[in-house]
């Protein structure tokens, strides 16, 4: 049996290309932010200057506690964002994810190299955000800024304009059998 590790050949010259590149990851598997937080310590270890913003969640994950300890790291969440039930958004809800977004424009007004916008693809599930404002953001960091994007479902308009795109797949997770959330291993 042979082993594939690449799913395609390389193609073309290899070449330095900087920053400016636009990240998606998204699906029902953990490990989106996870990811995110990974490459928010990576690039900040090389001494680039990261914005790390959370959508829709209320800033009590853990990650942030080691963020706090890190120089070149700013993180920023709204604050308190309570879960969308069945009956869906409330003002809140598009308050916190306005606010983020404009956390997003001003980190690209002050220069950041890398921008983690944590669940932002789930502020276009419940129309908090609009398709077009995510676009602008796109935009704004093209060739540019580092742009990571996490969420649990990317329309096929943003991975068009995605330079990576990931997909998470849950098999199995601890939640569906009952389990509660665990401090430092679920947030």
């Amino acid at each position: 049996m042979s082993v594939i590790y690449y799913t395609r050949e390389r193609s073309g010259l290899i070449k330095s290309i900087g920053l400016g590149l636009i990240h998606i990851y998204h699906g029902q598997g953990v490990g989106k932010t996870t990811r995110a937080v990974g490459l928010a310590i990576r690039a900040a270890g090389v001494g680039l200057k990261v914005n790390f913003i959370q959508f829709m969640k209320s800033g009590n994950s853990s990650e942030i506690l080691i963020f706090a300890n890190i120089p070149n790291i700013r993180y920023q969440c709204p604050g308190r964002h309570p879960f969308i039930i069945s009956r869906g958004p409330e003002k809140v809800h598009y308050e916190h994810a306005l606010e983020a977004y404009r956390y997003a424009f001003e980190a690209v007004d002050e220069g950041t190299q890398l921008l983690i916008c944590d669940e932002i693809l789930n502020t276009l599930i419940f129309n908090l955000l609009k398709e077009e404002q995510v676009e602008e953001l796109i935009g704004k960091c093209k060739g540019k800024i580092e742009l990571v994007m996490t969420g649990a479902n990317a329309p096929p308009s943003l991975i068009e304009m995605a330079d990576y795109v990931t997909e998470y797949k849950q098999i199995k997770h601890p939640y569906y059998a009952g389990a509660k959330a665990r401090k430092g291993i679920e947030y």
